[in-house]
């Protein structure tokens, strides 16, 4: 006896000008068996301004019930239901609710499917200025500033576009700290209230922009990152390879390997890099410490 289940529909949702609602959206908020919502009060402002009703049950999923909610759904699904996910913008399980109720589903061989829509990561990739062929999409920081530095040393010598989302209050550490970890000078673009009436793209070194968001920054933000240059041995001075061995040494790497992996990266020897490093020990006392039985 073949086995039928119903399907789990991810719908994306206007990140900002309703105009932009894909047609299928409608359609589906009118016809599924369940709508599992972010903010239900947000639901009604969507349905209204489309012009329609919903026909099933309304039920709310967000990040303080997803956990709970995520078996009743999929017991549902499994009976047969459409049950349809929306968030308050953008597509559901990008930095919002979702992936636990999409990776329950594969789990129990339900098919899932996607309206696609608005997606506020490939809109600020495209208005960035910034090479788009390759890129990273990083989410959220963490909020506390040393787990923040962590994290973007992480990623220090990424090559590819880097794509951020930041609450408003905490751009300018952000972008501070950003320009410590990559340096002063890498370009940037801060995307603020994308496709709706206020919308801005400031673009900039990234010390330019964390001085701009100093002065205070509203709106839904989405930050997008140059990549890490490839830069050959000639074009990395004593100063960038003693930043690049501090920031793996900060990353949790022992010294030894931090030296050998940043002149592999730059082609030199590792007495080249050792020799900046002790140097720069030597000159202000802030570079990594003592070299003796380093290499």
């Amino acid at each position: 006896m073949v086995r039928v289940t119903g399907t789990l529909v991810l719908a994306g949702t206007p990140i900002g000008d309703i105009a932009d609602a894909p047609p299928r959206l409608a359609t589906e908020l009118e016809n599924a068996d369940i709508v599992a919502a972010e903010d239900t009060r947000r639901l009604r402002g969507l349905t209204r301004a489309l012009g329609i009703h919903t026909s099933g049950r309304v039920v709310s999923y967000f990040e303080g019930n997803e956990s709970a909610r995520t078996p009743e759904l999929v017991e549902a699904l499994v009976g047969g239901a459409r049950v349809l996910l929306v968030t308050d913008a953008g597509m559901p399980s990008v930095s919002d609710p979702g992936y636990r109720l999409v990776a329950a589903a594969v789990e129990q061989d339900i098919k899932v499917t996607a309206v696609p829509g608005p997606s506020a990561v490939l809109t600020a990739l495209a208005l960035s200025g910034l090479p788009v062929d390759r890129f990273c999409f990083e989410g959220f920081l963490p909020r506390k500033a040393g787990e923040r530095l962590g994290r973007l040393r992480e990623v220090a010598d990424e090559r590819r576009t880097l794509v951020y989302f930041e609450a408003p209050h905490r751009l300018d550490d952000t972008l501070a700290a950003m320009a410590e970890v990559f340096g002063a000078e890498r370009r940037a673009a801060v995307c603020r209230e994308l496709t709706k009436t206020y919308e801005e793209v400031k673009r900039g070194p990234l010390a330019e922009l964390a001085a701009w968001a100093a002065e205070g920054v509203r709106g839904e933000i989405t930050v997008v990152v140059e990549g890490a240059p490839e830069t050959g041995p000639a074009e990395l001075d004593a100063e960038e390879l003693v930043r690049r061995v501090r920031v793996r040494e900060e990353a949790g790497e022992r010294r030894k390997e931090a030296i050998a992996a940043v002149a592999a990266d730059a082609g030199l020897p590792k007495r080249e890099v050792f020799d900046a490093v002790v140097a720069a020990k030597n000159a202000d006392g802030s570079g990594p410490g003592k070299g003796k039985g380093l290499i």
